[in-house]
C-alpha cells in the first residue's frame, strides 16, 4: 500500500492526545463521607472496574477514529500493475482532446454527447488535481492549446467550449498533441486522451495511424444509438442558367446515414422566404435519393433559396441554403481581323439582353478584357500574335470558352501553336481555290449528341432537310467532340475541353464565299448553345469547411475591403483578388468572440460596406454521416499498438474508475473515511449507552 500524500502521516502523532487524556486524569477528586465504610468499598470496586473498561474502549474508538481520518487524508492506494502511481509526477503531459464538432450535438438518453464528455473530462481532471502538466485541445486548434496548465485552469476553460464547424481527423489531433508535448520539452511519457464519437466520415484512416509507443493514448467513445439521419448532400440546377418567368428544375440529393429506411419524407422548397414547391423522398439506409422541384421566379438577379425537412433527433443539418442567379448576363468578347460583311456575330449577340457584347478589332483591344469574358469569339485572323495566344490559353485554362473562326489564309504555324496547347493534335491548312463547286454539304446533326439535346425540337426540325454547305480552310484531328461534320467525313465544328474551359473550332470563315452556314437556320441555335454552355453551372452554395471561398468576381477592385455580413454579425475574412476570382479565407470559430458563431444561412458579400451579392453558406455534410467506430472496432484496429487503450462507451461503463484502477491503482481513502465515521459512531454509542 502506498500514499498519495505521505507527509500527512505525521498527523498520526495526534493519537497521543487521547492517550494522555486517559492516562492523566486532571479532574480533581471530591471526598464524600459515609457511615458504612465497608459497603462503600464494595460499590467503589465494582464501579471503578466498569469505568476503566469504558474509558479504554472510548480511548480506542477515538484513536481509531483519528488514525482512520489521518490515513484517509493521506490517500492510500494499491499501485497499478503498469507502474504508474498516483503520487508520482508524470514525465510528460496529460493532453485531453475534446471533440466539439457538430455531430457531438447528437443525444442519448436526452443528454448531448458533448455534455457527457465534459462531465467525464471534469472527473478526469480531479485525478490530476495536483499536477501542472495538463493541456486541453479542441477542434478549434486555438492558441490556448499551446500551454500546460493546472487542472483548475483547464476546468475553467472547459466551461467555455463551444461547437466548432471544424472536423479534425485523429491523425492531425495526434500530431498536434505531440507538437505541444515537445514544446513542453517532453518527448515521451505523455498521456493523450481522446473524447469523441469517432465518426467514420471524419476521423480519417485509422489503420495507418501510428503512435509512438512511449506515449499512452486513451480512446473514450461518446456514442448513442442513431437510427436515422437525413441530410442534403448537394443541390444543382438542371440547366446552366435560369431565366425569369420560365419553369426551372432544382435537384436535391439527400442521404440517409442511419440504419432505418425513410418513407416519403416531405421536403419543402423556399424561394425568398416563400414556400414555392414540395416533394418527397424514400431513402434506404446508407443510400441516396434525389428530389426534384419545379419553380419559377418573376425577376432577374439573385434569389435566396432553401430546402428543409423535419428529421429527429439530429436537427443541425435539416436545412440547406443556396442562392440562384436568374438571367445572369453572359459576357461575350468578339475579336476580329476580317469579319464577315454582314457581321453575323454582332447581329446574333448584340440585340439580346441576355448578353453583354463587346466587339474590337484585334489591333485596337486591351487584351486584359479577355479575362473578363465568358465566351471569346476570334474571327478572321490569319495570324495569331504571341500575346493574344498566351491570353487565350490562360483564358481557356481558367474556365473560359473560345470559339475560333479561321481567316481566309490562316497562318498554320501560329494556329497550330494555339490549338496544340489546348488539346488538338494535328492541324492542316486546306489550300484549295475558292469555288462554290468545292462547297460540301453538312451531315445531319446527331440528335443524340448532348450539345443538340434542346436544339432540334425548337429550331432546326424543318431545316435539317436543306443543310448548309461550306468550304473548309483548315482541317484537324484529335479534337474531342465532332459536333458538325461535312459529308466528306471531315469535321466542320468541333469541341474539346481543356482545363476548366472549352475550345470550339470552325473549319471555314463565315463569309458567304465559303458557304452559307451563317445564313442557315442551324447557325443561330448553334451559336446560342455555345454561349449558354460558356456559363459554368452556378455554385449555388458554399461550405464553411472549404476554408477558403473562391467566388467569381469580374473586375474585382484589389484595394477594396471585402466582408461577410449576416444580420448584426459581420466578419472580415483574409482576402485576395486573383484574376477574376475573389478568395476569402474564413476565420475559425476560435477567432470569433464569445457572442459570435458561424451559422448556416445567407451572408451578404459587401465591398467597402456596400452590398455586392449574397452567398449561401452551410456546414460540411461529413458531420451528418452518423456511422461511428464502436469500441470493439477500435480495439481491433489498434490491437497491434499496445500503448493504445480503448474504453467502453461512456454510457456503458464508468471510464474514470476503470482508468483510475488501471493507472492509479485502487484508491482506499474512501474506505478509511467510512471507518473513521464508524469509529466516531462507536464512541458516541459508548458514551451514550454504556453506563456504570
Amino acid at each position: 500500500m502506498q500514499f498519495l500524500n505521505p507527509g500527512l502521516l505525521w498527523g498520526l502523532l495526534v493519537l497521543a492526545v487521547p492517550v494522555i487524556i486517559h492516562l492523566f486524569n486532571f479532574r480533581r477528586t471530591k471526598k464524600v463521607y459515609f457511615t458504612n465504610v465497608a459497603f462503600l468499598k464494595k460499590v467503589e470496586t465494582e464501579t471503578s472496574s466498569f469505568r476503566k473498561l469504558k474509558q479504554w474502549l472510548i480511548m480506542a474508538a477515538r484513536m481509531l477514529f483519528l488514525a482512520a481520518l489521518v490515513l484517509a487524508f493521506a490517500q492510500p492506494f494499491f499501485p497499478a500493475q503498469n507502474g504508474l502511481s498516483a503520487n508520482s509526477t508524470a514525465k510528460g503531459i496529460n493532453s485531453l482532446y475534446l471533440d466539439n464538432s457538430l455531430s457531438m450535438q447528437n443525444t442519448t438518453d436526452n443528454k448531448r454527447f458533448i455534455d457527457l464528455a465534459v462531465v467525464k473530462v471534469d472527473e478526469l481532471l480531479a485525478l490530476f488535481k495536483n499536477q501542472q502538466n495538463i493541456q486541453l485541445t479542441t477542434n478549434d486548434f486555438s492558441g490556448e492549446d499551446q500551454f500546460a496548465n493546472s487542472a483548475t485552469k483547464v476546468r475553467d476553460r472547459l466551461t467555455g467550449v463551444r461547437f466548432s464547424p471544424e472536423a479534425r481527423n485523429l491523425s492531425s489531433v495526434y500530431k498536434r498533441q505531440v507538437r505541444m508535448a515537445e514544446k513542453e520539452a517532453s518527448k515521451e511519457g505523455n498521456n493523450f486522451f481522446w473524447f469523441s464519437d469517432f465518426q467514420k466520415s471524419t476521423v480519417g484512416d485509422l489503420l495507418n495511424l501510428e503512435t509512438d509507443s512511449t506515449n499512452q493514448v486513451y480512446l473514450v467513445p461518446v456514442q448513442g444509438e442513431v437510427s436515422k439521419n437525413v441530410f442534403v448532400d448537394s443541390v444543382w440546377l438542371s440547366s446552366p442558367f435560369i431565366r425569369e418567368m420560365q419553369n426551372s428544375l432544382l435537384n436535391v440529393k439527400v442521404f440517409n446515414s442511419g440504419n432505418e429506411a425513410i418513407e416519403k419524407m416531405p421536403i419543402k422548397l423556399m424561394i425568398d422566404g416563400v414556400q414555392t414547391s414540395t416533394s418527397s423522398v424514400s431513402v434506404s439506409p446508407e443510400s441516396y435519393a434525389t428530389a426534384s422541384f419545379n419553380f419559377t421566379v418573376r425577376s432577374k438577379g439573385q434569389h435566396m433559396g432553401s430546402v428543409s425537412f423535419d428529421d429527429q433527433p439530429i436537427t443541425f443539418d435539416n436545412e440547406q441554403y443556396f442562392v440562384v442567379d436568374v438571367s445572369p448576363a453572359i459576357n461575350i468578347l468578339h475579336l476580329f481581323e476580317q469579319k464577315s460583311a454582314s457581321d453575323y456575330i454582332a447581329k446574333l449577340y448584340d440585340d439580346d439582353s441576355l448578353f453583354n457584347f463587346e466587339q474590337y478589332n484585334i489591333r485596337n483591344v486591351n487584351l486584359a478584357k479577355v479575362g473578363g469574358a465568358d465566351l471569346v469569339v476570334v474571327e478572321g485572323l490569319n495570324k495569331i500574335g504571341e500575346n493574344l495566344k498566351s491570353s487565350l490559353i490562360d483564358f481557356v485554362k481558367e474556365g473560359g470558352s473560345l470559339f475560333l473562326i479561321p481567316g481566309e489564309n490562316p497562318d498554320l504555324l501560329t494556329y497550330q501553336e494555339l490549338v496544340s496547347s489546348l488539346g488538338l493534335n494535328t492541324l492542316t491548312a486546306v489550300r484549295d481555290s475558292v469555288s462554290v463547286s468545292r462547297q460540301i454539304e453538312l451531315e445531319v446533326p446527331d440528335k443524340n449528341e448532348p450539345f443538340f439535346a434542346d436544339v432540334f425540337e425548337q429550331s432546326i426540325t424543318s431545316a435539317v432537310v436543306n443543310l448548309p454547305k461550306a468550304q473548309a480552310t483548315i482541317a484537324w484531328t484529335g479534337l474531342g467532340d465532332k459536333l458538325l461534320s461535312l459529308k466528306s467525313g471531315k469535321a466542320f465544328l468541333g469541341k474539346t475541353d481543356f482545363g476548366n474551359g472549352s475550345l470550339y473550332l470552325l473549319a471555314s470563315p463565315l463569309s458567304m464565299t465559303y458557304g452559307n452556314f451563317a445564313e442557315h437556320a442551324l447557325f443561330v441555335p448553334t451559336l446560342f448553345k455555345v454561349a449558354a454552355l460558356s456559363i459554368k453551372p452556378q455554385q449555388l452554395a458554399y461550405n464553411f469547411n472549404a476554408g477558403t471561398l473562391v467566388i467569381p468576381f469580374a473586375d474585382a477592385p484589389k484595394n477594396a475591403v471585402y466582408s461577410l455580413k449576416k444580420g448584426d454579425f459581420e466578419i472580415l475574412p483574409i482576402q485576395q483578388v486573383r484574376g477574376n476570382k475573389l478568395l476569402l479565407e474564413l476565420p475559425s470559430s476560435v477567432d470569433l468572440s464569445e457572442s459570435q458563431e458561424l451559422e448556416s444561412g445567407f451572408y451578404e458579400l459587401q465591398v467597402d460596406g456596400v452590398k455586392h451579392s449574397i452567398l449561401g453558406l452551410n456546414h460540411d455534410s461529413k458531420e451528418s454521416r452518423m456511422g461511428n467506430y464502436t469500441p470493439d472496432e477500435l480495439r481491433t484496429i489498434f490491437e497491434n499498438q499496445s500503448n493504445i487503450t480503448v474504453f467502453d462507451n461512456i454510457k456503458d461503463g464508468d471510464f474514470i474508475s476503470t482508468f483510475a484502477e488501471q493507472n492509479f491503482g485502487v484508491q482506499l481513502w474512501k474506505y478509511f473515511l467510512y471507518a473513521a465515521l464508524a469509529f466516531l459512531l462507536i464512541e458516541v454509542l459508548l458514551v451514550r449507552f454504556m453506563k456504570g
